[in-house]
């Protein structure tokens, strides 16, 4: 496939369309996975951090959907539909910077092909979403400065450095590149005062993070020191697990061009200058190299590697272009690139039509054959069914009030934050119903303040409860201690394709007498 040179603009602009159509039917059409659905918490109740992350997803979750105006799944993840549009012309830009226009160009196909970027951080509304742009915008500042030396870019590449960090704690690894960068290739930098009032706009940054932390025990920097560590019992399986998981989230053509492109560097191919080729791979080996330690010992997500790899998408660009020059005024697209977006297209089909119709058979234990446990392992059920359990609740729970077993302003409880956000958002929320968390924060995570923005839990008072066949949670195991009484009330069917996909049971939870031993009481 061949486009003519000053066909580009035009291609990207194509490019960039059709995949922001395509982002925002899905996620239009799409049911929120449970991350997503938790994040919606971040807008309504905003903060200067919480206890997961940084508050620069809840920000622009309210900014996008106009401050809740509009909640539904589309408008809630807007932000995410426009940011992958602008971070595709950002990589084209910093491909152009650092070779050439068709540098670029490959660049932000690979992009665009990348699920990690047109998925989790292009249609999902996550905290990679606000990394990804500010991150973009940094790495083009600094690649500015480092050829020009003009300190203005400098100064917008800390204050991008320092919102990618708001934005998730993953950010700081830019400075760690920076810095290694300067340490061995710049040392003249240090010289350089601007550099340290670029690192100073970054720090500004983070000043709400950090007093949020100070004034609630450090937990959520506790929460992360949990999640990795230096040291553990040696798991070979978690690593192998993460290169797998790696390898899909970065497209698998993609990876293995990464691959193709870093040993190209070793054997000391020059497809690209010295500058900028240095600068990304500080910005991108160090994190990569660190997870993978940690998932040595500990079980780690594979996204959390991806803004590296698609960093190291530029060099794959670069070496593209050098491969493929423009001749007769026509530039070919490499059959490479084809294939990495082949992928991203197959990969879109099956996964939406499993989650929307589950025709791929998977297979699941017996356990997850019975009612009580049904469907039990089928991580697409994390994205289906929701939609349809309030009209069904809202007749069970209208049935019930009419009959004098609960009141219309009985509250709901969920043991986890998730389910916890999706009941809140698919349930409880669209009824008029206030849902808590019923543990300590360590599984509830952000509703162990929420709780309190609610009117926390009360004595005496009766509640409802809903647990799912796939994710479920034995009530006279966790809250048969708490109440006076537990009544088995009604059982919710989830079809798919005029089958059951799973069940939801719903409890009717009379006369609460005590609160856990672990409850959390924030001031």
């Amino acid at each position: 496939m061949k486009i003519k040179q000053q066909n580009i603009n035009k291609s990207l602009i194509l490019l960039l369309s059709v995949s922001a159509l395509l982002r925002g039917f899905l996620a239009y059409f799409l049911e929120f996975g449970n991350d997503e659905v938790y994040y919606w918490t971040y807008a309504m109740y905003p903060d200067w951090s919480h206890f997961d992350h940084p508050p620069m997803v809840g920000w622009f979750i309210q900014l996008f959907s106009c401050n809740l105006l509009f909640t539904s799944e589309f408008f809630l993840r807007l932000s995410s539909v426009v940011c992958m549009t602008a971070n595709t012309y950002l990589i084209y830009l910093i491909g152009k910077q650092v070779k050439n226009e068709q540098t670029g160009f490959y660049a932000a196909l690979l992009y665009t092909a990348s699920i990690y970027a047109f998925v989790i951080t292009g249609i999902f509304i996550l905290p990679d979403t606000p990394l990804s742009i500010f991150t973009f915008l940094a790495v083009l500042q600094f690649v500015k400065y480092f050829q020009n030396e003009k300190n203005k870019h400098l100064l917008l590449a800390g204050l991008f450095a320092g919102l990618s960090m708001l934005s998730k704690y993953s950010g700081v690894f830019i400075w760690i590149g920076i810095g290694l960068y300067v340490i061995f290739y710049s040392r003249k930098e240090f010289k350089n005062p601007f550099l340290y009032l670029s690192a100073l706009l970054s720090a500004v940054c983070m000043i709400p993070v950090l007093l949020w932390n100070v004034n609630n025990e450090f937990i959520s920097f506790t929460f992360h020191g949990n999640r990795v560590g230096f040291f553990g019992d040696f798991h070979p399986e978690y690593f192998l697990t993460e290169l797998v998981g790696e390898f899909a989230y970065n497209n698998p053509v993609n990876f293995m061009l990464i691959i193709i492109a870093l040993m190209a560097l070793i054997k000391g191919n020059r497809f690209v200058s010295d500058m900028p080729k240095r600068l990304i791979l500080c910005l991108s080996l160090p994190m990569i190299m660190l997870f993978w330690f940690f998932s040595l010992t500990r079980q780690i997500l594979p996204h959390w590697t991806s803004p590296s790899f698609v960093l190291l998408l530029i060099v794959v660009a670069a070496q593209l272009a050098d491969k493929y020059e423009v001749k007769n005024n026509e530039l070919k697209i490499p059959n490479t690139i084809l294939a990495s977006l082949f992928v991203l297209v197959f990969v879109l089909i099956v996964g939406v039509a499993e989650i929307k119709t589950g025709f791929i058979p998977l297979k699941l234990s017996e356990k997850a054959q019975t009612v009580q446990h049904y469907g039990k392992g089928d991580f697409t059920l994390d994205m289906y069914g929701w939609r349809k359990i309030k009209p069904e609740f809202q007749e069970i729970r209208k049935n019930a009030v009419k009959n004098g077993f609960m009141k219309e302003d009985d509250g709901m409880v969920a043991m986890k934050w998730f389910p916890l956000a999706n009941m809140d958002y698919y349930v409880a929320y669209p009824l008029g119903i206030d849902i808590y968390g019923f543990r300590d924060p360590s599984e509830i995570h952000k509703y162990a303040w929420i709780n309190k923005e609610r009117g926390d839990l009360q004595l005496g008072n009766d509640y409802w409860f809903l647990t799912e066949s796939f994710d479920y949670y034995e009530p006279n195991k966790y809250l048969k201690p708490y109440f006076e009484e537990i009544i088995p009330t009604d059982t919710i069917t989830i079809e798919r394709c005029g089958k059951p996909a799973k069940y939801v049971f719903v409890y009717m939870l009379k006369d609460l007498k005590k609160r856990p031993q672990t409850w959390f009481e924030t001031e």
